[in-house]
This record gives structure tokens, C-alpha cells and sequence, in this order.
């Protein structure tokens, strides 16, 4: 089958799954056209129109940036002429578009990763999919009303994502990837670090001038994949923690962080949820940041203990690759 698999947008978290599902799709032998949306947006947005003597001004609004990227879309699919329409997140995309992929016959699969942060957009996405794969399953009764649907949870990249030495320039006793939410900053300013080699990287442009976590900083910027593997092989103990911002309903399922840590051998503490409780249960789950720095601290005072468990975890999620994914989602598609 030929496929258009559609950029979530942002170039960082998301943007792996757009990766993976890609290489793993054409290993098994579809061909697939990527549309960057996520280029096309920066291209319109960043454009600038000379507005005198060494002054400048935007070409176009954001709201006008993303529907000419959106538009180019409408092209590629015109272009391409796919069998299915693969949509990573669906962020910027509207009904108009998916109503021409309808149109000339096109089958529709979304990819749903933001359940239950942003339920009510992604439903009325899903209204409009032959196939709906969430990454979290809690609200999946409500989506299989309005659409064929599916848990499809998080997976790792076997070429990133595997164990083997420390980087020396990244080594450090404890590391943290993610966005700095407030909640995450609350909670990762009580830890207590002092004396522990930490290293905090993603996204922490937000973080506040006077807070004790700037210290501790690697990167203001979103990580890649490669990158962040990178970190999780040089580091001795990690941390899950979910974010709490808009969470109306809580999560059920593991994060992409918790499997591509385990994936690469990095024992980590885990912020509990059911589905981590039930796939990774040999790790550690903490609840206040106090039992959370004593557990950071008694793992990295015992190395057996700490790496058998991380060997444990490694073992949990051997199957949770997008090849497996890619392949059922295939047997899927043939089933329709």
C-alpha cells in the first residue's frame, strides 16, 4: 500500500513516534511518502516581509502559517494519491482535509497521543478515522463509538533504543528528560539532590531564574531520540514523572520515556499508574518527593540490585517495538 504519513508538527516527543512508525512500516514493505508539517509550518512562520530600512515584519499570521502549510498538505495528498492517510497527533489538521481523503477514497488512520490530556480534540478527530490508535486506553469505549479504535501503546526503536556504555562527556548518577511543567518543577525542586550528579535536559526554557534546578540544567532546548538515549545509557538511576497539567481524567497507560528507558537498560523510579504497575512492576514507584529522593539514594548505593532490576525492565518491554506495531496495525488494515 502507498501511504502518506503525516509530521505531528512539533519536532521533539511526538515527533518519534512520526519516526518510528515510518522506518518500520517501509521494513515491512510499504512504501510511504513522509509530509513534514512540521517544516512547512516553520517555512511559513518564520517568513518576513521587508518593512523599511533594515526592519522586517512577519509575512503571515501563525493561525494564516498553519493553513498554507495545511494547504500543502491538500496538495500532497492530490500528489501522492495514497491508499492510507497516516496522521501523527492530527495537531494542525482540519475536516476539510480529511474530508478530501474521504473523497477520492482514501482510508484514514490517526494516532492519538495526547489521551486524556486533550480528549475532546482527538475525539472529534477520531470521528472523522477508519482506524483510531490511542496510546492511552482509558477513554477507548467512548473513541469505539465514533470509529473503529484500538490501544496501541508506546514503543521504542531497537537501532536507539538498547543498552552499552556511558557516554563519559554524558555519565551522571541521575537524569531527567521532559518538559518543565509547573507540576514537574514543584516536584523536582523538593528533591533532594544535594551531593548527586544530576542531569535535567529537554525542555526547560520556562524554568524559573532563582530555581535551585538551574544548576542541574544540560539543555533548554527538546531533546532527539538519539539524544536522549544517549543520557539514559550514561546514567545510573532515572525518573518517570507525569505531568498533571490538564489531566481531567488520569492516564492509565506508560509514557514513551518509561519504555525507551527500560528499553535501553536505565533503571529508573516510577510516578505509579496502572499499566506501569502491571508491565514494570519490578521497579520502584514513589508517591511524595521525599520517599523519592530516599529511593534515588538507596539505588545508588546498591549497583546489584539496581541492575538487575533494570535488566528485569529491559526483558518487560523486549516486544514493545514498532515493528510489532507496524505489523498489527498491517493485519489491522487487511481485516477492513
Amino acid at each position: 500500500m502507498r501511504w502518506l504519513l503525516v509530521h505531528p508538527g512539533p519536532h521533539y516527543s511526538v515527533a518519534a513516534l512520526f519516526t518510528g512508525y515510518g522506518e518500520a512500516l517501509r521494513a515491512a514493505g510499504q512504501r510511504v511518502v513522509d509530509f513534514p508539517l512540521g517544516d512547512a509550518l516553520g517555512f511559513y512562520d518564520s517568513a518576513l516581509f521587508e518593512a523599511g530600512p533594515g526592519r522586517f515584519r512577519k509575512a503571515v499570521s501563525a493561525e494564516q502559517a498553519t493553513a498554507l502549510a495545511i494547504d500543502r498538505l491538500a496538495g500532497a495528498l492530490y500528489k501522492v494519491r495514497p491508499d492510507v492517510l497516516f496522521l501523527v497527533s492530527g495537531f494542525f489538521v482540519d475536516e476539510q482535509i480529511l474530508a478530501l481523503a474521504r473523497r477520492d477514497g482514501v482510508r484514514i488512520v490517526t494516532l492519538h497521543t495526547e489521551e486524556p490530556y486533550e480528549h475532546e480534540r482527538e475525539l472529534a478527530l477520531a470521528a472523522h478515522a477508519d482506524l483510531a490508535l490511542l496510546t492511552d486506553p482509558v477513554n477507548l469505549p467512548e473513541f469505539q463509538s465514533v470509529a473503529k479504535a484500538e490501544y496501541f501503546g508506546h514503543a521504542y526503536r531497537p537501532a536507539i533504543h538498547y543498552p552499552g556504555p556511558p557516554d563519559p562527556a554524558l555519565a551522571c548518577d541521575f537524569a531527567f528528560v521532559g518538559t518543565s511543567y509547573p507540576s514537574r518543577i514543584r516536584f523536582l525542586e523538593q528533591l533532594d539532590l544535594d551531593g548527586i550528579d544530576t542531569v535535567l535536559a529537554g525542555n526547560w526554557e520556562h524554568l524559573p531564574l532563582d530555581s535551585p534546578l538551574r544548576q542541574h540544567i544540560a539543555t533548554v532546548d527538546c531533546l532527539d531520540n538519539d539524544q536522549a538515549a544517549d543520557l539514559y545509557r550514561s546514567a545510573k538511576v532515572g525518573l518517570n514523572l507525569y505531568r498533571r497539567e490538564g489531566e481531567q481524567i488520569a492516564g492509565w497507560a506508560v509514557g514513551p520515556r518509561e519504555i525507551e528507558m527500560a528499553a535501553c537498560g536505565l533503571f529508573f523510579l516510577r510516578d505509579p499508574r496502572p499499566e506501569g504497575d502491571e508491565l514494570l512492576g519490578m521497579l520502584p514507584t514513589f508517591g511524595a518527593p521525599a520517599e523519592a529522593s530516599a529511593l534515588l539514594r538507596w539505588y545508588l548505593e546498591h549497583d546489584d540490585e539496581r541492575l538487575t532490576l533494570a535488566s528485569k525492565a529491559r526483558e518487560a518491554v523486549a516486544d514493545r517495538t514498532f515493528d510489532a506495531h507496524a505489523a498489527r496495525l498491517l493485519r489491522l488494515l487487511d481485516k477492513e
